[in-house]
């Protein structure tokens, strides 16, 4: 049930056969072409990550969330995918989470969603980067333990 100052749609829990997720960036051709072969007549859910990035004095931070172009961004971005994936004949549809832990954040609603597949839109990173955030793929499929395949999209 949706409450009176709540900042967020309800948690959609429809079954999706494939869960398409980005820590944030654009999805890529080659993962939506890969959604919709994986979907095979299912819905697909796409899932972009509005990261919040901290706190202040162990306190959440308004200051830290994301602003509202990062928020315009990332609804441009689910509507897009979106409507590649129409486009393609798949069902789909979408939602923006704003979270500070990534792997959870998509774990849970893989979970909720009863996901068949996770494909993970993940930026290419260099070492250090690589080291501080870790490996979001592995973290999704140690979390998930089995519940659903996770697997990187493809890169060209």
């Amino acid at each position: 049930m949706f409450r009176r100052g709540n900042r967020a749609d309800p948690q959609p829990t429809e079954h999706v056969s494939v869960l398409l997720a980005s820590s944030g960036g654009e999805f890529r051709p080659e993962s939506i072409q890969s959604c919709a072969q994986l979907a095979n007549r299912g819905v697909v859910g796409v899932l972009i990550i509005a990261r919040i990035h901290g706190s202040s004095l162990g306190l959440p931070n308004p200051g830290l969330l994301p602003t509202r172009k990062e928020r315009e961004t990332a609804q441009n971005r689910v509507e897009s995918a979106i409507e590649e994936l129409r486009r393609l004949g798949v069902p789909a549809d979408g939602q923006i989470m704003m979270t500070r832990n990534i792997a959870s954040s998509i774990s849970r609603v893989a979970k909720a969603r009863t996901a068949d597949n996770v494909v993970v839109e993940t930026p290419t990173q260099g070492f250090v980067r690589g080291l501080l955030e870790g490996n979001f793929e592995s973290a999704i499929r140690r979390k998930l333990r089995g519940l659903a395949v996770v697997s990187s999209a493809p890169r060209c």
